[in-house]
């Protein structure tokens, strides 16, 4: 008779593992849209996350690993989502693009921003992150509004509409301006049709 080996347990210690992980980037980007970058600590999410705070140091050595991690991931569960928008009208990509800038990730990206504009060692990690995200959703965007960017001016125009949707998000910080925005969404909207036409 042979050697038997008793079965392995690492799928599910895996599957766990990525689990945790994922539980402690969801809460980590709650609680810095939530209590910003000074209210963030790594036990304040390890806690939110139902973890212990070795187990969430064990996954991220650093609070500055935890929360670039968190805001990238998250940045790449939305590039994600835009990417598997059906082929639609551009109002409704225009809408959808000013989305990403008036929810939990945009507050959380905004507070990560602000203390990396005061903390040196913060800053070469979000700047880098910021300058990758921002690559990425020019392309998607480039892509759903179906814009030719060998004309000129198309360029700046797409990057003109994202800036735009960030100063959208800025001015839904403080209080709700979903009416306002959605006017100038449509403006926006009928505008690059006239534009990338």
């Amino acid at each position: 008779m042979g050697v038997v080996t008793p079965p392995t347990d690492r799928t599910p210690k895996q599957d766990r593992s990525r689990a945790t992980r994922r539980r402690l980037l969801e809460a980590a980007v709650a609680c810095l849209a939530e209590h910003g970058w000074a209210g963030s600590t790594v036990s304040v999410v390890a806690e939110r996350a139902g973890v212990s705070r070795g187990a969430a140091q064990h996954h991220f050595p650093t609070r500055e690993d935890l929360f670039t991690a968190a805001v990238e991931y998250v940045a790449e569960e939305r590039s994600a989502a835009l990417r598997a928008l059906p082929v639609q009208g551009r109002a409704a990509v225009v809408a959808a693009l000013v989305d990403l800038y008036t929810g939990p990730l945009f507050r959380a990206a905004l507070q990560l921003w602000v203390a990396a504009s005061n903390e040196v060692s913060l800053h070469p990690r979000v700047s880098e992150l910021e300058a990758r995200v921002g690559r990425e959703t020019h392309r998607i965007a480039v892509e759903l509004l179906k814009a030719d960017e060998s004309r000129p001016g198309t360029r700046e125009t797409v990057q003109g509409l994202l800036d735009m949707a960030r100063g959208l998000g800025l001015a839904n910080v403080l209080t709700d301006d979903t009416a306002r925005r959605q006017r100038v969404v449509a403006q926006w909207a009928a505008l690059l049709d006239d534009a990338l036409n």
